[in-house]
């Protein structure tokens, strides 16, 4: 694949608005690009009991449908190396935008539709060489990633397996050897609604809630060498309706980081210390947290790198190697400076290739 194509690939990925629960669109034009280009193109519907659905390039979809995409060379769906990213992307949208001439600035340049583009140019490259051949390698593309994961452990029941599974997250061109844990929860707070004049009359939510945001943002978490400090964000909050009236709910969101231990761990924690504060205060802890991720990192020709982010990786069963790779910065990601240039493009093809070819040697 020329730059030019690549960096076209790319340009359509990005340009279409695609934040979690809204991928139909681009799930569309990626799958009418892959078959397009010869592949045998699977969806596999969130919405549906039915897996596996083979599918032609016209497509016939709703437009809220959501669904991850399966595709590889031929007619054999096994295949021994799995090359997956996911095409949602946090919110707001930023549109497509070329700056300094080699600057590309955007929602999801980075997170992760660079990934996405650079890992079917790999493989299109590799099958116009002659390098790999049907069965060595398939794609897999799936949604929710940035909320939870559902797509890939969605993924799940496709009931396939892969000596490797090769994994695309920004990570400035360097192997990942592990990634933070990760366990998060919504807690919830109910007061007694009034007059805010009249404060013995009722009892506030908000106040309530944050006595135990603040023990949350204090606890003495673990760490440790290779992963650092374990982190917490207390990303949203929401409480009240008016200035002049008694907060009746209040909530919050947390997310943890986890450098050591396991989520349950890190879950009794923070029980234990609301417990101290308020038993009233109800909580709902979001999808399976887990602990710190070991990831693979033996394929010599790159740098390594430890990332405090999440990923699909802990989402996708099995006892596949692990890889995770990717260009760009999640330092620029989720913001609206996200971008990366036309030569991390570039060599991330070449990085993904590398991987692939060391992959189907092992």
């Amino acid at each position: 694949m020329t730059s030019e194509k690549l960096v076209e690939l790319h340009h359509h990925l990005v340009r279409i608005e695609s934040i979690t629960g809204n991928e139909n669109a681009v799930g569309r034009y990626l799958a009418n690009y892959l078959s397009g280009h010869n592949f045998t193109v699977e969806k596999q519907s969130l919405d549906a009991s039915t897996t596996g659905e083979q599918i032609s390039s016209s497509l016939d979809l709703t437009k809220s449908e959501r669904f991850n995409i399966l595709a590889y060379s031929g007619s054999s769906r096994k295949s021994r190396v799995l090359v997956s990213s996911h095409i949602d992307t946090v919110p707001p949208f930023w549109p497509y935008e070329i700056r300094n001439g080699n600057e590309i600035w955007g929602r999801g340049t980075v997170d992760a539709k660079g990934c996405v583009a650079a890992q079917i140019a790999a493989v299109q490259e590799l099958l116009a060489t002659g390098e790999i051949h049907e069965g060595d390698v398939a794609f897999l593309f799936v949604v929710g990633e940035e909320t939870g994961g559902d797509g890939m452990r969605k993924a799940n029941d496709l009931n396939l397996t892969w000596e490797t599974a090769i994994f695309g997250e920004p990570t400035d061109l360097k192997l990942a050897s592990g990634h933070k844990g990760n366990l998060g929860f919504r807690i919830r707070a109910k007061g007694k609604a009034g007059h805010s004049g009249y404060p013995w009359l009722g009892e506030s939510a908000n106040s309530m809630l944050i006595p135990a945001l603040a023990a949350i943002d204090k606890l003495e978490l673990p760490s440790s060498e290779k992963y650092g400090n374990t982190t917490v964000n207390i990303g949203r909050m929401e409480g009240g309706v008016a200035a002049n009236v008694i907060a009746e709910t209040a909530s919050a969101q947390v997310a943890i980081r986890l450098a050591a231990g396991t989520a349950e761990d890190a879950k009794k924690m923070v029980l234990d210390a609301i417990a101290k504060i308020d038993k009233r205060l109800e909580f709902d802890f979001s999808g399976r947290g887990y602990g710190p991720v070991y990831i693979d990192s033996d394929v010599k020709g790159f740098e390594t790198i430890v990332v405090n982010y999440g990923t699909d990786i802990p989402n996708l069963e099995g006892d596949h190697k692990r890889y995770l790779y990717g260009p760009g910065s999640i330092l620029v990601a989720h913001s609206d400076h996200e971008h990366l240039t036309v030569d991390d493009l570039l060599t991330a093809v070449e990085g993904y290739k590398k991987l692939i070819r060391a992959a189907l040697k092992k």
